[in-house]
């Protein structure tokens, strides 16, 4: 075996270690993830037999942490999409070991948010009525179409570029029931020029499909409420809003994942500080528009000054919610703000805090945009209260545990970082690098 063999065989081996190895930590942490998706399965096996009554819900608060869920796994789906997306369709180099990490999440974290929607339904049957009972003219009927069309493209756009990987891992495992699988799942991959040029064609077009899939799915997300005449609700900024914040908080969720991966897999020398660094300078760019978004949505209620909008304004700002308002403003601007602009603390470790900071922000703010609007409606009725119980926390809980356990399942059964792209970009080399920059440059007119 020539060096070149010699140096991708050590790539594979690397990259495929978290998958060939299992330690006591692997077991560990699943044990404690299942200790919590428990309780929330019980309380959801609870919650369908006794009905929405054992949750906080009431009228007219029909929406609390469900939609909240929603609304916040939903925004998270971003991730992949127009991160791995846009990044591949800009070439850019530095991009190749977050892809798949990012994917991944798009995948898994739609399936949690469809799931709190039917949660909320109270009955899981009553899903089926939105099609059985269509009417399209409701917004509703809009997101189902939406998320399921989005859920099917990310899918196969995470698929198609883990074909190599399989077949790399379907040799690894001959002759195993695993290799059987990972055979079917190859599609008779070969690596010849014809497949390879198919699949580069493929993975070009479903990129550029899923942008603007991607942007579609969150701004019917928000015309769930713009559409409504509810106070605060009906605005016309919120497509842009609820995209901005999607992509805010995919791109935390990203960094959070990408340095659990590096520190637990021992990826170091593929997630390095410049990938880190890049995504925190994109973050910091997302928390000064969500800024101006959030400014610009709260000035223009409060200067129109209408009754039922001030009454939800207030709420937020000096009433019961003001703590939940102000630590988001926290969360989601002064600190990231204070430790992205900073090249000295916009380290891995900096990063890391500004991303948790950010989940937690974005969480409240879907929990502050859903909440103070329906506990101070429009129509002059009594207004409501709204406190979860048991029932709602252990849910959420079970959610949030239940996703990180099947992230780190797929990163025991395919790499999570793609062997083939970190392949190629090695392969491309530095003189590939050299001739795109030339290509930037303006030609030298020789003087003769």
């Amino acid at each position: 075996m020539d060096s070149a063999g010699a140096e991708s065989l050590k790539l594979e081996n690397q990259l495929l270690s978290p998958v060939t190895r299992t330690g006591k930590k692997f077991y560990l942490t699943a044990a404690i993830l299942l200790s919590i998706i428990a309780p929330g399965v019980f309380a959801w096996i609870t919650q369908i037999r006794s009905g929405l009554g054992v949750t906080g819900l009431n009228r007219p608060i029909y929406w609390g942490f469900y939609i909240t869920n929603f609304v916040f796994f939903i925004g998270i789906s971003h991730a992949g999409t127009l991160i791995s997306a846009i990044l591949r369709l800009a070439h850019a180099e530095w991009r190749r070991a977050i892809t798949r990490s990012a994917e991944v999440i798009t995948v898994l974290v739609l399936f949690f948010g469809v799931f709190n929607i039917i949660t909320d339904l109270g009955r899981p049957d009553r899903m089926f009525f939105t099609i059985s009972h269509a009417e399209f003219g409701s917004p509703l009927l809009w997101d189902v179409v939406s998320i399921s069309t989005y859920l099917f493209c990310s899918s196969i756009y995470l698929f198609l570029p883990l074909i190599p990987d399989i077949a790399i891992m379907r040799e690894k495992f001959n002759g195993t029931a695993r290799g059987f699988v990972y055979r079917i799942l190859a599609l008779g991959w070969k690596g010849t020029e014809k497949q390879w040029k198919v699949l580069q064609k493929a993975i070009s077009f479903m990129a550029v499909l899923i942008i603007p899939i991607a942007v579609s799915v969150h701004t019917v997300v928000s015309y769930v409420f713009a559409m409504t005449i509810q106070p605060m609700w009906h605005s016309t900024i919120f497509g842009p809003y609820f995209v901005t914040g999607a992509i805010f908080s995919g791109i935390a969720a990203l960094i959070v994942a990408m340095v659990i991966i590096r520190r637990s897999c021992h990826l170091e020398g593929f997630l390095k500080p410049i990938h880190f660094n890049n995504l925190g300078l994109l973050l910091l760019v997302m928390s000064l528009l969500w800024f101006y978004f959030t400014f610009t949505e709260n000035l223009t209620s409060f200067y129109g000054a209408e009754p039922s909008h001030l009454a939800v304004f207030y709420a937020k700002l000096t009433g019961p919610y003001a703590p939940y308002f102000w630590t988001m403003v926290f969360s989601c601007f002064i600190l990231p703000v204070i430790i992205l602009s900073n090249r000295k603390t916009r380290t891995i470790k900096g990063t890391l805090i500004a991303s948790i900071a950010v989940i937690i922000g974005m969480w409240l703010e879907r929990y502050t945009i859903v909440l103070p609007t329906l506990v101070n409606p429009r129509l002059p009725i009594e207004r409501g209260s709204y406190t979860p119980t048991w029932v709602e926390f252990a849910i959420t809980a079970g959610c949030f545990a239940a996703f990180i356990l099947l992230y780190i399942l797929f990163a025991k059964i395919f790499p999570i970082i793609s062997i083939w792209e970190i392949k190629e970009g090695k392969k491309a080399g530095v003189e590939e690098t050299v001739a795109r920059v030339k290509s930037y440059l303006p030609e030298t007119i020789s003087k003769g």
